[in-house]
Formats: structure tokens, C-alpha cells, sequence
């Protein structure tokens, strides 16, 4: 079983950046593959990213290719999210979740989910 603590959010002007950090718990963590959805007010959840355990493979929604870049440090437990160019319509509470399988994970498939963490973009 992991555990999840997102961190990182915030207010920040559009065409900003932030990096937004979640931290695993326990000896497994490598052994997961990440990944990072966000939820605004009224719309549904949405794949951002996703990282193999091993960080040698990526996927990326369409909508922040370019802009958005996901990295691991397994040594730390930890998995980021480098947000830059952001837009109003990047506000919405972010997720962290983890899944043993990165092919499952591409597909929006997570067994373990962090709380979230608000990140607010303003125009």
C-alpha cells in the first residue's frame, strides 16, 4: 500500500509556474507508476501524466504537452509535476495517484490516490 501527500499549490498570475510535489510512503514506491490528474469545479477528472516506476517512460494528456512536465525521484519518494505558461483554465484541485502498472496507468487506472492539492491560476 502507498500513501500520498500532495504539496506545491497555490496562486500564481497566468503565464507563471509552479512545481507541485508528492510525496509516497513506503519501501514500494519505485515499484509504482505515478501519475497526476486535476479536477475543476463542475468538469470531470482528467489524466495530466504518467511516469513509469523507473521513470524511463512518460505520457502526457494533449492539453499540457509542452506545457507540463512530470519527474520522479525514487530516492526521495517523491514525484513532481512541473507546471509552466500556466493558464486561468489550468485551476483545479490537483491529484497525485499511484499504480503498479504503467500500461494500466496510461489509461487512468490508479489504485492509490493522494487528497489533492489547489492550484489557482488567475487571469
Amino acid at each position: 500500500q502507498v500513501q500520498l501527500v500532495e504539496s506545491g499549490g497555490g496562486l500564481v498570475q497566468a503565464g507563471g509556474s509552479l512545481r507541485l510535489s508528492c510525496a509516497g510512503s513506503g519501501r514500494a514506491f519505485s515499484r509504482y507508476a505515478m501519475g497526476w490528474f486535476r479536477q475543476a469545479p463542475g468538469k470531470e477528472r482528467e489524466l495530466l501524466s504518467a511516469i513509469s516506476s523507473n521513470g524511463g517512460n512518460t505520457h502526457y494528456a494533449d492539453s499540457v504537452k509542452g506545457r507540463f512536465a512530470i519527474s520522479r525521484d525514487n530516492a526521495k519518494n517523491t514525484v513532481y509535476l512541473q507546471m509552466s505558461s500556466l493558464k486561468s483554465e489550468d485551476t483545479a484541485v490537483y491529484y497525485c495517484a499511484a499504480d503498479p502498472y504503467f500500461s494500466r496507468a496510461t489509461t487512468g487506472s490508479f489504485d492509490y490516490w493522494g487528497q489533492g492539492t489547489q492550484v489557482s491560476v488567475s487571469s
